[in-house]
């Protein structure tokens, strides 16, 4: 089904909220929409709200710049794949037809990618430092150890590993986000609390069709 312009389902976002604000609005309204449907995800709210998040990988600078360009290509991907497959279940049963789950540039593979992505923020954030805690650049290096590294190469970790020296401090993140000491905490819980419904959901549909996630 095609669609120009965003759906009328498409989580809505406050023009005047901060990024991390915006971000964390947008994955309550698409935690509601999967609740409150019938168990199928639409693509296109799904989509439109991934694509927010890109700007928080961007406020990580060079250290996560690996990321942030595989995760714009792969929603993108999505978010043209909305143009013909209504929902989540619908490009993974695409591709079990086609015998190309796991092929790269498949729908299903990009968007186990973006899932990977969702993961990696909400990590950080489970472990962004307190006000004299670790830094930002121990948060950051234990979420990539604990999401990503594990389906990435050697040459891609230790590119990554030496991009982290050029983290923001944790000062400077917030900042960048446009948020306070006292906010920054709060926005992050609330994408965490959202988001972890998504991810769940991603997860027990692979794994519905007999699908393993350890790729």
């Amino acid at each position: 089904m095609g669609r120009e312009s965003p759906s009328d389902d498409s989580p809505k976002v406050a023009g005047s909220a901060t990024p991390l604000a915006a971000v964390a609005q947008a994955f309550e309204e698409l935690a509601r929409l999967l609740e409150a449907g019938s168990g199928d995800l639409r693509l296109a709210p799904f989509s439109d709200a991934c694509s927010l998040v890109s700007i928080l990988f961007d406020s990580l600078g060079l250290a996560f710049k690996f990321a942030e360009m595989e995760y714009v290509a792969k929603v993108n991907d999505l978010i043209e794949a909305s143009k013909t497959h209504d929902t989540l279940n619908k490009i993974i049963d695409h591709d079990l037809e086609n015998d190309t789950v796991r092929k790269q540039g498949s729908h299903s593979r990009n968007l186990r990618r973006v899932r990977l992505g969702l993961d990696l923020v909400k990590t950080l954030f489970e472990q962004f430092p307190s006000s004299g805690g670790c830094s930002l650049k121990e948060a950051a290096s234990n979420a990539y150890g604990q999401v990503c590294a594990p389906f990435h190469t050697w040459a891609i970790r230790k590119a990554v590993g030496a991009g982290m020296y050029a983290l923001p401090t944790r000062e400077q993140l917030i900042v960048r986000l446009n948020e306070t000491d006292q906010s920054v905490h709060k926005e992050m819980q609330r994408f965490i609390n959202a988001c972890n419904p998504i991810i769940q959901y991603i997860d027990n549909l692979f794994l519905s069709k007999k699908i393993s996630l350890d790729w």
